[in-house]
């Protein structure tokens, strides 16, 4: 199925899971008081249907228990609604998990495991679900036919992407292909210079939702830094900053490599003391710039606290 089939076919409706089921017995739920206030883009709630995980707390005329299942693109775009008219919000990788709770036509709708980010895909992009073993620590990173450098590539996987394989003297073999060792790291490997990641994305394009070499924006860059260095954030700089809280004992003065700096709606890493590593908007792809100069653009903006935070997270 395609994401054209998604706007287009009249294809049956199927929900992942019995409504209102969630392997305790029950087929019901009751709800008392007063529904509680969520956030769309965590919280999988439609005027439909609800993840099983918010029943009894938030209303919902039917509850799923989600399925399971795995990225098969290299990076798959989603959105806020199942259409390709509709803004992209985010992107799920290769061998990310996703717990799809709905799949209509040629649509998926669900959540990211990494970061519990609500959207809709391609239906296409889905595939069974994988026990990832290893993750791609380069840019980008050809998965060839065979073991050979001079072999066809079908596919160009992402840093961070997960795969399954095993190790066959200098590749691994997964079932879709064979990536060089060189490439990637075993899961639960972590760098000890998240800053340094963000500098090697230096130059990519910026991209509202993107979380790749393709296209990436602010909280994307600082996810995927931090994702190497064993911290998974949330999708949103907002989100990423409720998160970790605020460390206002730290001043401008303070600031070392590796650590994060929160403006209004944007969040970027410390490349040294002075300079920050960003997805930015005004220049519309990644840069390192004097940390003074992006404060300068965020005053001029209105913004009483140029800068409204730092996190320290060594």
């Amino acid at each position: 199925m395609t994401a054209n089939s998604g706007e287009h076919s009249a294809a049956n409706r199927v929900r992942m899971g019995r409504p209102g089921l969630a392997g305790q017995g029950r087929d019901h739920f009751g709800l008392t008081g007063k529904s509680h206030a969520f956030d769309p883009r965590i919280v999988a709630i439609r005027p439909d249907l609800a993840d099983i995980a918010v029943a009894g707390i938030h209303f919902a005329p039917h509850y799923a228990a989600p399925m399971m299942v795995s990225g098969v693109l290299p990076a798959a775009v989603m959105r806020g609604s199942p259409s390709l008219d509709a803004d992209q919000t985010s992107e799920l990788l290769f061998g990310e998990g996703f717990a799809l709770l709905d799949l209509t036509g040629g649509w998926a709708w669900g959540y990211s495991l990494a970061d519990h980010y609500v959207g809709y895909l391609a239906a296409e992009a889905l595939g069974a679900p994988i026990a990832p073993t290893h993750r791609v620590d380069m840019i980008e990173a050809a998965l060839h036919s065979a073991p050979d450098a001079a072999a066809g590539a079908p596919a160009v996987l992402p840093r961070g992407a997960l795969v399954m394989g095993e190790a066959e003297g200098e590749w691994l073999k997964t079932a879709h292909g064979y990536l060089p060792l060189a490439a990637v790291v075993e899961v639960g490997s972590e760098h000890d210079d998240p800053a340094a990641i963000a500098e090697s994305m230096v130059g990519t394009p910026y991209l509202w939702g993107g979380r790749t070499a393709r296209g990436i924006d602010c909280s994307g860059l600082v996810q995927l830094a931090w994702a190497s260095a064993g911290v998974q954030l949330p999708r949103d700089s907002d989100l990423q900053l409720a998160a970790l809280g605020a460390d206002k004992d730290i001043r401008p003065a303070d600031l070392a490599r590796g650590d994060l700096v929160f403006f209004p709606g944007h969040v970027g890493i410390m490349a040294d003391s002075r300079n920050i590593i960003h997805a930015s908007r005004q220049w519309m792809e990644v840069r390192v710039e004097p940390l003074a100069e992006v404060a300068k653009r965020s005053a001029a903006k209105g913004n009483d606290v140029p800068v409204s935070s730092y996190k320290r997270l060594r």
